[in-house]
C-alpha cells in the first residue's frame, strides 16, 4: 500500500524514511504532526480533493489515537474522500493484552492533564468508573504521574508498561510506590502505558 499512494503523511520523515528505505519503497514523504498539524491539514486535503491518494502514518501506534491524524480524517470524511483505516499497532490494546487484568470494560483517557490540581481531579473522576483504565504517558511526566495514581487509587497494584512491540519492552505489575522507586532509580525512557485495573 504504501509503494502504491502519492505521498505519505508522517510524524518525522527520518524516521519514516528509514522504516520506508528499509523495504526499498520511494513515496515522497512530508510531515504531519502536533506543531504543524494545522497549517499542513488543509495542504493536504487540497492534495486529496485533487484526486492523489495519501497515507498517513505514525512513529508508534495507530494514527488518530491520542494523535493530531483525527483531525485529517476528519476533514478528508467531511469533504466526502475516502478514508481506509489499515489495523495496525495499538499501545492500548497491547497493555491491555499483556496486562493480566479484566479488559471486557474499560476506557482509554488518553495522556493526563499536565497541571497536578487537573490530574488528581481527572484521576478522581476516572475512579468513579469503576472499570479498569488505560492511559498513556510521556518519559518526562511518568513519575509524576504515579504519584497522582498513588495519592488517588492508594497502594492497587497497577500495571506500567513502557516501549510495547520494541527491543526494551517491560510490563510490570506493582504498586505505585515500587513503580516510583524503580523510575526514580533509572530515569525513565520511552513511552509509558499505565493501566489501573478495575476495583
Amino acid at each position: 500500500m504504501l509503494r502504491e499512494v502519492d505521498l505519505i503523511a508522517c510524524e518525522d520523515t527520518r524516521r519514516t524514511r528509514a522504516l520506508l528505505s528499509h523495504f526499498d519503497i520511494h513515496t515522497p514523504t512530508v510531515s504531519y504532526f502536533e506543531h504543524n498539524k494545522l497549517a499542513r491539514g488543509p495542504q493536504l486535503l487540497r492534495r486529496l480533493t485533487e484526486g492523489a491518494s495519501v497515507a498517513l502514518v505514525t512513529d508508534a501506534g495507530t494514527p488518530g489515537i491520542s494523535d493530531p491524524g483525527f483531525l485529517l480524517v476528519r476533514d478528508a470524511r467531511a469533504a466526502g474522500i475516502d478514508v481506509v483505516p489499515v489495523p495496525g499497532p495499538s499501545a492500548v490494546v497491547t497493555a491491555l493484552s499483556g496486562a493480566g487484568v479484566p479488559a471486557d470494560r474499560f476506557v482509554f483517557d488518553g495522556f493526563l492533564p499536565v497541571k497536578p490540581g487537573k490530574r488528581l481531579n481527572r484521576l478522581k473522576a476516572l475512579r468513579e468508573l469503576e472499570t479498569t483504565i488505560v492511559l498513556y504517558e510521556s518519559p518526562h511526566r511518568i513519575v509524576a504521574a504515579l504519584e497522582a495514581i498513588a495519592e488517588v487509587f492508594g497502594e492497587t497494584e497497577i500495571v506500567v508498561a513502557r516501549e510495547l512491540t520494541k527491543q526494551f519492552e517491560e510490563i510490570v505489575t506493582a504498586a505505585p510506590a515500587a513503580h516510583l522507586e524503580r523510575l526514580r532509580a533509572n530515569a525513565p525512557r520511552g513511552e509509558f502505558v499505565v493501566v489501573i485495573p478495575r476495583a
